[in-house]
This record gives structure tokens, C-alpha cells and sequence, in this order.
């Protein structure tokens, strides 16, 4: 299982062509944390941005976490917040993906490295 971070969703959406290639070679259809979708929904500056952003992940699965994930996310973000500046969201995303053995697709490995038994991969070049 796949997820996909904010970051590749925006490249995506900018039509960055080593984003648009690699999604375009998937061989199964990725998830999307609930959390991500939200972020992109912030960063929308108009109703048309909002409109292009929700046609983006309508055919992608989201993921919301369960409770176990939610008690890993309090954990991480416990231990390392202060430590290695772990966001609230990154830790929540995090264990969305770990709770489900799943791969997060990102380029913000710094922001993700410290999670435990998380498997992290940078999708294609930028």
C-alpha cells in the first residue's frame, strides 16, 4: 500500500512533469491520508483552486486514522516534537501510513525521519 504526502499532491497539481510521469506509471491506485487532502484545501486561495483540488484526490481512497494510530501519533509527536520538531499533522499522517505497513511518498524525509517503523520514499527526481 501507498500513501501519498502533500508535497507530491502539489506537484501534481502544478503539472511538474516528473510527478505527473510517475503517478501516470502506478501500478495501483495510491491512498491519501485524510490529512493531506485538508492541507491542499487550506492552500487553495479560490474556489477554482478548491474545485481543481477535490477533482485531484476525488479517485484516490482516503485514510483517516484509527485509534491506535491517533495513540501512535500522540506518542511520536510526545517524544519527538521538541527533539526533532516533529509536526502535529506529519506525526498523524505517520502513523496513518505505519498503522497500515503502508509506504508515504514524500520528499520531507526530514520531517518524517525520526518516526519509528515508518518506511519512507522519495516518489521521482526534482
Amino acid at each position: 500500500m501507498y500513501l501519498l504526502d502533500t508535497d507530491v499532491l502539489i506537484d501534481i497539481q502544478r503539472g511538474h512533469a516528473p510527478a505527473i510521469a510517475w503517478f501516470a506509471s502506478l501500478s495501483e491506485v495510491p491512498n491519501v491520508p485524510g490529512f493531506v487532502v485538508m492541507e491542499l484545501i487550506q492552500d487553495a486561495q479560490n474556489k477554482q483552486q478548491l474545485s481543481k483540488t477535490l477533482q485531484l484526490v476525488d479517485p484516490l481512497p482516503i485514510l483517516w486514522p484509527t485509534a491506535t494510530d491517533c495513540a501512535r501519533a500522540l506518542s511520536d509527536f510526545t517524544d519527538y516534537h521538541l527533539s526533532d520538531n516533529l509536526g502535529l499533522i506529519d506525526a498523524l499522517i505517520a502513523a496513518i501510513a505505519v498503522g497500515r505497513s503502508a509506504t508515504l511518498y514524500t520528499f520531507n524525509v526530514k520531517h518524517y525521519r525520526v518516526v519509528p517503523g515508518l518506511k519512507i520514499e522519495k516518489p521521482y527526481s526534482r
